[in-house]
């Protein structure tokens, strides 16, 4: 065939021509220019980004005629073989369809011999990762000490799947995706010469299409150009690419903003008509959210966001009013119902129910502002808690225990003398001592004890027992000098106070768990209200 594809026809020759991979190209110049080149080069990185360009202009660098130089000539016999494919001591193989090791054994044998005229004979071997295990191992030995007249270069989009006993011998370079400016930057200089007439704006979308791979984007072009007599509208690019315009994404985003639920499911129901599939809108949905959110933060925008500076500027403009916590609401929901849409056996109806889901939306109040009114709430709370206390006391005043009998002596205080009493008994029966550690002593007097048992029935039972009644009377009567009557008693039970209190309780509980801030922490922090605690 006599035409070229435009990623032929328009191939970098020279260093200085290939997009985007400067620190790889400046790296292997220097290298020739010293004459520190390696034996073994491994280039890796996603497709179409000039793994295989390079290797052919390295290739060229080390066997020109006027070489090894940074920068071939591309006239001498050996760069125009290269050029062309059919040199002689250059040779590209293929490692998916040549990767037994029957084959790895013959490149060993072929490699003794001397280059035909050139400096190098050099081995260029993409998709290497395709190689099995046994064609490596046969391969290691060699390439750890190759014949001094023999170079490798290796090329894959798969970098986990090489051993590592390969990568520890080989110089390794990864390329980068090329981003959308550079990209269209390139477009725009290929249409220049080919005298075909595409905006800038269908260019960017052709280099966003593209996904960072200048071969896609040279193909994309390139079927554009066919259907073209020398100028394409934007509408006919969209139209040729199946491409859904960026515009819209715009508008759908603006109609989530503005809660326009029956302008939303207009716009889905006009792409669905449209043919576009739901599952790539979504995708692009989702993107397109997650770049908003990057842009509202301010920070590396030129560096996390893969767009040209006119749409980085719309998306500016799009959120000036829309807070950034809003925007991380609408990206979470997008992103965890991501799967719903995937596995869909209606994506249409998927969409529509997850794009009113987050129209439903409430924008939350910021973490500062929400911590700051919890607090205030939180004070809110005690502060009527503590009003409801005192009021309480005051309505309630405390009064002195009927049937106290005064102590038997002014100095005699009977707290003190029931702690006194307790250590003496916690040292000669700490098991009796454990029982009456929530008991008090209510009565003194001249010949009596009489003591309230606090605890539950357990207790009581315990203390009343005969052996322990015995041991408490024999201590009594030891720390008083005579003989003590006992009188231990349940403390009386108040059977309407509990449930009341427990009742303000409750009903505290549900005030804090019905506060729109409670529901504003849950809904940002994406989490549920696990206990609530009366201060």
């Amino acid at each position: 065939m006599s035409y070229l594809v435009l990623a032929r026809k328009y191939r970098p020759q020279t260093f200085d021509e290939i997009v985007m991979q400067g620190h790889i190209t400046r790296t292997l110049t220097n290298a020739i220019r010293s004459n520190r080149v390696a034996h073994a080069i491994l280039f890796s990185g996603p497709r179409g980004t000039g793994k295989t360009t390079v290797a052919r202009v390295l290739a060229k660098a080390m066997n020109c005629k006027e070489g090894p130089i940074p920068v071939p000539c591309n006239v001498c016999r050996s760069c125009m073989e290269i050029t062309t494919g059919n040199a002689v001591d250059v040779f590209e193989i293929d490692g998916a369809s040549n990767n037994s090791v029957d084959q790895v054994r013959e490149l060993r044998e072929n490699v003794k011999y001397m280059p035909a005229h050139s400096l190098y004979k050099i081995y260029v071997i993409d998709e290497v990762h395709m190689l099995s295990l046994a064609a490596f191992n046969a391969l290691l030995k060699t390439l750890e000490e190759p014949p001094s007249h023999v170079m490798f270069i290796f090329a894959t989009t798969e970098l986990h799947k090489i051993p590592v006993t390969i990568l520890s011998r080989c110089q390794h370079h990864d390329f980068r995706r090329i981003d959308v400016e550079s990209i269209s930057k390139y477009l725009e200089t290929i249409c220049s010469k080919e005298s075909v007439d595409i905006a800038i704006e269908s260019l960017r979308l052709i280099a966003h299409e593209a996904g960072g791979s200048m071969r896609d984007a040279l193909s994309l072009l390139d079927q554009v150009m066919t259907c073209s007599d020398g100028t394409l509208s934007h509408d006919q690019v969209l139209e040729l690419l199946g491409v859904l315009d960026r515009k819209i994404i715009f508008d759908l985003s603006t109609a989530i903003f503005s809660k326009n639920t029956s302008g939303l499911l207009d716009m889905v129901e006009e792409i669905y008509a449209s043919g576009h599939d739901m599952k790539k809108l979504y995708q692009d949905l989702i993107e397109h959210f997650r770049n908003l959110l990057i842009v509202k933060m301010g920070d590396k925008i030129d560096r996390l966001v893969n767009l040209s500076a006119d749409e980085v500027g719309s998306m500016v403009e799009q959120v000036k009013d829309i807070s950034e916590i809003f925007l991380n609401q609408v990206f979470n929901i997008l992103f965890e119902e991501e799967s719903a849409i995937r596995f869909a056996i209606q994506p249409k109806l998927a969409l529509e129910m997850i794009l009113m889901k987050v129209v439903q939306i409430e924008p939350a109040l910021s973490i500062d502002v929400l911590i700051e009114k919890l607090d205030n709430l939180r004070k809110e709370i005690q502060g009527t808690v503590d009003q409801k206390k005192n009021l309480k006391k005051n309505n309630n005043p405390i009064k002195k225990k009927p049937g106290l009998d005064p102590p038997l002596d002014d100095n005699i205080n009977v707290n003190n003398t029931w702690k006194k009493l307790r250590n003496v008994i916690s040292e000669k029966n700490p098991s009796l001592a454990a029982f009456l550690k929530k008991c008090t002593l209510t009565k003194l007097t001249g010949e009596s004890l009489e003591i309230e048992a606090n605890g539950n029935d357990f207790n009581l039972r315990m203390i009343q027992r005969r052996k322990n009644m015995r041991i408490f009377e024999s201590i009594c009567r030891d720390f008083f000098g005579k003989e003590m009557h006992l009188s231990i008693k349940a403390k009386p039970s108040k059977p309407d106070e509990r449930p009341r209190k427990k009742d303000k309780t409750n009903d505290l509980k549900q005030k804090a768990i019905q506060h729109p801030l409670v529901a504003d922490a849950v809904e940002i922090f994406n989490g549920k209200v696990v206990d609530i605690r009366i201060l």
